[in-house]
């Protein structure tokens, strides 16, 4: 059987398929894994140097591939073991009970791996601080222009995790948090799975702390790229909520923006989880930010701040003593 269309080898991508584990992270009692099947793609390394047109053919073969529904992936850590099955976007995710094992192991099952993808292993992230932030990335670190659909899409194609731009400042905002105030750091956004290497280089190469990324379900490919990012973002919420069950005794911090919905995403998380909730920052990305239904109270009764520059943020953390133990 081939998960191909006739187009697929020119843009990279073989009859064979690999398993992308993305996450693998532990409370102390249980061990979330979560991560993707699909077909193989030949996919060089980005550069700096990289010019649009070498950025945009590599865009193409990102979304050239196919996402594999229904196909049981072996999840095991520790002598415990879960056969879980892959979603209509390929995703599969699960949870096995943590014993101090530091990695966990994938393969597909025997019995369908007639494309003989090869095992992988992933870290375990244990994670035991009693305080995090969870941020956006879009609009939040990372200048994307999610609000104008046009520059968005032309930066999404034409530029790489190098010559992608984030906001300044955001290096030391997130290093002071994670360092000096003791913060482990989550990222929430809207993009698709098919961005966690993008956005990890990025991170890594901005000098940005890395942390759990948790992105959006959604398979885009070649023929739905424009929303890559796009469309609902309940999404969103669904996985704090996750975080925040998950990790019950921490307290977060969150740091979005006025563009795509985050204001209103995590009033409800406050109302929700009140004492959990230490602080609310917002980037004000455009003019509308001044419009945001609700705005006034959001401040005055949630504790929001809405912000302008990273600078002013730092301020506001040093204030709230956001950096301190």
């Amino acid at each position: 059987m081939s998960f191909l269309n006739p187009l697929s080898s020119l843009f990279g991508t073989t009859s064979k398929i690999e398993i992308e584990p993305f996450l693998a992270i532990s409370n102390g009692k249980e061990v979330f894994v979560k991560g993707r099947v699909i077909t193989l793609q030949k996919q060089s390394l980005p550069k700096a140097k990289n010019n649009s047109l070498s950025n945009i053919w590599a865009a193409i073969r990102r979304y050239s591939v196919t996402s594999i529904q229904g196909i049981q992936v072996v999840v095991s850590s520790g002598g415990k073991e879960s056969n879980v099955m892959t979603d209509h976007d390929g995703v599969f995710e699960c949870l096995l009970p943590y014993d101090g094992e530091r990695k966990v192991n994938f393969h597909i099952d025997s019995k369908e791996d007639e494309y003989n993808a090869v095992p992988t292993q992933l870290k375990v992230d244990l994670i035991e601080a009693d305080h995090a932030l969870i941020s956006d990335i879009d609009d939040t670190i990372l200048i994307s222009h999610a609000t104008e659909i046009g520059k968005k899409f032309w930066l999404s194609i034409s530029k790489n995790a190098y010559t992608r731009r984030p906001f300044p400042g955001v290096s030391e905002f997130y290093h002071r948090l994670k360092v000096e105030g003791g913060n482990e750091v989550f990222y929430v956004s809207s993009s698709d799975w098919s961005l966690f290497d993008l956005i990890q280089d990025f991170l890594e190469y901005r000098n940005i702390p890395l942390g759990p990324i948790l992105l959006k379900d959604k398979h885009i490919n070649l023929k739905n790229i424009w929303k890559s990012g796009g469309g609902s973002h309940h999404h969103k919420s669904d996985k704090i909520r996750f975080l925040l069950s998950f990790y019950p005794e921490m307290k977060f911090i969150l740091f979005g923006d006025s563009g795509q919905h985050d204001p209103e995403i995590y009033s409800e998380i406050i109302k929700e989880f009140p004492k959990r909730i230490k602080a609310v920052f917002i980037r004000q990305v455009n003019k509308k930010s001044e419009e945001i239904p609700g705005r006034q109270k959001m401040k005055d009764e949630l504790g929001f701040h809405f912000v302008k520059s990273t600078e002013e943020a730092i301020k506001i953390a040093e204030s709230l003593n956001l950096f301190h133990l």
